[in-house]
């Protein structure tokens, strides 16, 4: 698959090619890697059609069936890691080794999609709590909320579109997935996959689109829920255009990592320059703003930089490299210019340079003004910004002042710190004594303010795409010994 040039998409669960041609590029060095389809209204309204007929179908799947068939996708998944990694950095750019990963990670979350279909479970309420409802008894079942629209992203192409496709196949409910235009190869691959394992037919389409018919899935009311990641921009305009269905948004970050005076200083050193700078700083979790107790301030710079100063820059195949491209050269322009400004208004850069065509190095940079994008912004890019605190509620202040909210990491030893972190902080989730960038699969994970709204995470997806139905039981003949 990877030397082909000629890529059609998943559509209704037929392989087509549509009349408008897309074209993949690798970010490194501008190559083209494969010449795909974007899907037009007549490949849009089959997917739909299709969704639609094969509802019925995956609601009569037992939970047995919905997860013998993901774990015949994670099996498949890890049957061609290399391939698919290869792929993956060749669109995306992403280094071969974090690519793999990422990969093996997609495989995971179908493997806890496939446990968690196996225990979507009700309960059973007690209504007899006052005289009228005396006999009356409440069971309450799970049932598929219907077609699901998935929107993921370029920076992890397969990694973040699985969060939307497992859960959904896991539920009982069809799938119309838009992938990334600048990377839609990788899930184009994956659905290969996903059919092989025996998913029902329509039940899954992967598509990629124009903007014409993604705002059409949009504000299309056959879909009961719309899964987005990606921009806050454009996520709360597409909650704005949604409808009444449901909406679940993991958008944008601005991380904040606190390193307390009773941190492990190489642990936070080392994990902080994996945090800032894996993938080019291309996540949203990415640590973007550090605050540093005063009393360690100097020599976690000097260890900073010093261990930021040996990552390799370079081609995304080479198994050596560390940081890949970012993912276009407006990209590289737009950090290019907040590094700048924030120069201008009195930061001092300690690593950094120029950039080499879509590689922008590892920068780092002290003093920045607190009204500069690179503080204010979610900066997307492998850019970093150090700064000392006197006082731990005062650092918990400098990361709450933000209008993101997705993660933040506390490196401290004092409990009471890390207690008053949970307490205080407001974000979606607090990692002690590890980077913001940490999420495993089946943890919940989503943010608050401009960062989102739900959660996701196999299990809290799952109920997302569910609805909760109560069946009220009532047993007549305590009825009839009440009136009595």
């Amino acid at each position: 698959m990877a030397s082909e040039i000629s890529r059609p998409i998943f559509v209704a669960g037929e392989w087509v090619r549509g009349e408008q041609q897309l074209t993949v590029t690798n970010p490194a060095n501008g190559e083209v890697v494969a010449v795909t389809s974007v899907a037009g209204p007549d490949e849009y309204e089959r997917a739909v059609a299709a969704a639609l007929a094969v509802r019925p179908q995956l609601s009569a799947l037992a939970s047995n069936e919905r997860s013998a068939i993901l774990r015949r996708v994670e099996a498949g998944l890890l049957a061609r890691v290399d391939e698919i990694a290869t792929i993956l950095a060749r669109e995306a750019g992403k280094p071969i080794k974090d690519a793999a990963s990422e990969v093996e990670r997609s495989a995971f979350a179908f493997r806890v999609a496939a446990e968690e279909a196996e225990r979507i479970y009700g309960e059973v309420i007690p209504l007899d709590l006052n005289t009228a409802s005396r006999g009356r008894t409440g069971i309450t079942k799970r049932f598929p909320i219907g077609l699901v629209a998935g929107i993921s992203p370029f920076n992890l192409p397969v990694g973040l579109a699985v969060h939307k496709v497992a859960p959904a196949m896991a539920a009982g409910c069809p799938i119309l997935l838009k992938p990334p235009s600048a990377a839609p190869l990788t899930m184009l691959t994956v659905a290969e996959v996903i059919e092989a394992a025996g998913a029902p037919r329509g039940s899954v389409s992967v598509m990629p689109m124009t903007r014409e018919m993604g705002n059409r899935l949009v504000a299309d009311d056959r879909f009961k829920l719309l899964s987005f990641t990606g921009s806050p921009e454009v996520g709360w305009d597409m909650k704005a255009r949604a409808g009444k269905k449901r909406v679940v948004l993991e958008l944008g970050g601005n991380a904040g990592v606190i390193v307390d005076r009773s941190a492990d200083l190489d642990w936070a050193v080392k994990r902080s320059v994996y945090g800032a700078f894996k993938y080019a700083g291309q996540i949203c979790i990415s640590v973007q703003r550090i605050f540093v107790h005063e009393d360690l301030y100097s020599e976690f710079l000097d260890r900073f930089v010093a261990k930021s100063s040996t990552l390799i820059m370079g081609d995304p195949l080479d198994p050596a490299s560390d940081l890949g491209p970012m993912i276009d050269g407006s990209s590289v322009a737009r950090i290019g210019s907040w590094v700048d400004e924030a120069i201008t208004g009195g930061a001092k850069m300690l690593l950094g340079g120029p950039a080499s065509g879509n590689f922008f190095p590892p920068t780092i940079l002290v003093d920045a003004p607190t009204d500069s994008r690179v503080v204010r912004e979610e900066a997307f890019a492998p850019v970093v910004t150090v700064s000392p605190f006197s006082s731990f509620d005062a650092a918990v202040d400098a990361v709450n002042d933000s209008a993101f909210g997705l993660q933040a990491g506390v490196f401290t030893n004092d409990l009471g710190n890390a207690w008053s972190a949970f307490h205080r902080l407001e974000v979606g989730g607090v990692v002690i004594n590890d980077v913001p960038t940490y999420r495993i699969d089946h943890m919940p994970y989503g943010g608050v303010k401009d960062s989102g709204l739900g959660r996701e995470g196999l299990r809290w997806s799952i109920e997302d795409m569910t609805e909760l139905r109560i069946l009220v039981m009532s047993d007549r003949r305590s009825d009839d010994a009440t009136a009595g």
